[in-house]
């Protein structure tokens, strides 16, 4: 009798385990779009194939990917780690497709801003486009 209700608790627990986990919307176009700049800022090529869509990918598979991208910034250490801090100055965000403008303060105190485009993808966002925002307008 016992083990029965161990049994009907322990099912109970794992079936509210799968909704919570089912519920949890995971990270926003924002969040994605910090942590591409960051991955990009480190050099994380790992990172960067798996927050990008095929559209980024350069048609590559994930090792292919790496590799090429490790030989393309091999020697170049001086552009990892540039920036200070990534920022969002605007998302907007609609149903399977978002843009995030970020702003990316650099260590020496330049600001650059970039296009993140996103799209919803098998419930998760995706980096579908990005470009670097030319004489962005100022704010005061």
């Amino acid at each position: 009798m016992i083990s029965a209700i161990v049994a009907v608790v322990i099912f109970a627990l794992v079936i509210t385990l799968i909704v919570i986990f089912a519920r949890e919307p995971g990270p926003t176009p924002p969040d994605i779009a910090i942590s591409y700049e960051l991955a990009w800022d480190r050099l994380d090529f790992d990172t960067l194939w798996t927050l990008a869509g095929p559209e980024l990918r350069d048609g590559l598979d994930k090792r292919d990917y790496i590799a090429a991208k490790t030989r393309a910034y091999e020697g170049r250490h001086e552009l990892r780690n540039l920036a200070e801090h990534v920022d969002v100055d605007e998302a907007q965000v609609g149903i399977g497709h978002a843009h995030v403008r970020t702003r990316v303060t650099l260590r020496d105190g330049a600001v650059v801003r970039n296009d993140v485009v996103l799209t919803k993808r098998s419930a998760s966002w995706v980096v579908t486009g990005y470009q670097l925002v030319a004489n962005p307008p100022q704010t005061v």
